[in-house]
């Protein structure tokens, strides 16, 4: 099911909801290039966990309206607003690739006693110590998107307006550039038939609005957040393939070990796809820290 909702200051989020609909809340924040598409992927293990998820087009991305100002604590208060809007008092948040940073910026803002549930997948944690602090554990392909973000905007925008017309247009060159960057694991679950078709629309109607939107909550990542994960004292699981050719596990490990909430789950020979092939486990714990029954407002 697909739907929207209005933000007070005039903005509208898109998002679409897979699961039970009667379930407790989590909301997901999808990964880069991608959009709230990605909720076709955890489809099967919500149900399974008796879950209602909704994945959200942030800012800018798919058919959610752009926002002026970007920040890591608005979009923790956009995240509230939608449980609001959804009717939950109480509601978990589950964040993969680049959607793993906002995630973790939700840990840092939102009341414990609303949000019962954080997972950070693989995140895309480049700003969390600094300025593009992990660039010498990163590929080739995104350390050149750090030092473009933070030294030459020029390059980084036409950087992502190259990824969108790839991702739109050619989209069977964009999942054959993918399948080359990762490793065994990963590219077996993208050979699947639904993972290959979802991944392609998803990744296509990132940019429905260009590629601003996607440039914009990228160049975030890679500057020094405006907050800290050292001071995150709540709990947070952090999921990790050790076999990452994406975001390597060396940059959550990290944050795992300097995070005082972290609970680490590593998950031996993954890569960046692991959130797909543990699904049903990473899903199952929100469950049971969520409970069986939603808590409503």
């Amino acid at each position: 099911m697909t739907g929207t909702i209005a933000t007070r200051d005039g903005r509208t989020l898109s998002y679409l909801e897979v699961g039970d609909p009667q379930g407790p809340l989590v909301i997901h924040n999808h990964g880069g290039p991608s959009c709230r598409l990605e909720a076709r992927l955890f489809a099967k293990s919500a149900s399974k966990n008796r879950l209602r998820l909704i994945c959200v087009d942030r800012p800018g991305i798919g058919r959610s309206t752009p926002q002026r100002l970007r920040t890591y604590a608005g979009w923790a208060d956009d995240l509230t607003a939608i449980a609001d809007a959804l009717g939950y008092r109480e509601f978990g948040v589950t964040g993969w690739s680049e959607g793993g940073p906002w995630a973790l910026a939700a840990a840092a803002y939102v009341d414990p006693l609303r949000l019962r549930h954080v997972s950070s997948i693989a995140g895309g944690s480049y700003g969390a110590f600094g300025d593009n602090w992990a660039a010498d554990h990163l590929s080739k392909a995104d350390a050149l998107g750090g030092f473009l973000a933070l030294r030459f905007p020029p390059g980084f925008r036409l950087m992502y307006a190259s990824l969108g017309v790839t991702a739109k247009f050619f989209r069977a060159t964009f999942v054959e550039q993918v399948r080359k960057a990762v490793n065994d694991h990963d590219r077996k679950i993208l050979l699947q038939p639904d993972v290959d078709a979802i991944f392609r629309e998803m990744s296509a109607e990132c940019f429905a609005r260009g590629s601003d939107g996607l440039r914009r909550d990228s160049e975030l990542l890679y500057r020094r957040w405006a907050f800290d994960v050292r001071a995150i004292e709540r709990k947070v699981h952090l999921w990790q393939g050790t076999d990452d050719r994406l975001v390597p596990a060396f940059i959550n490990r990290t944050v795992a070990d300097r995070m005082p909430g972290a609970v680490w789950h590593a998950v031996e020979g993954a890569g960046h796809f692991v959130a797909v092939g543990s699904a049903d486990e990473l899903f199952a714990i929100a469950a049971r820290e969520l409970g069986p029954k939603p808590c409503r407002t």
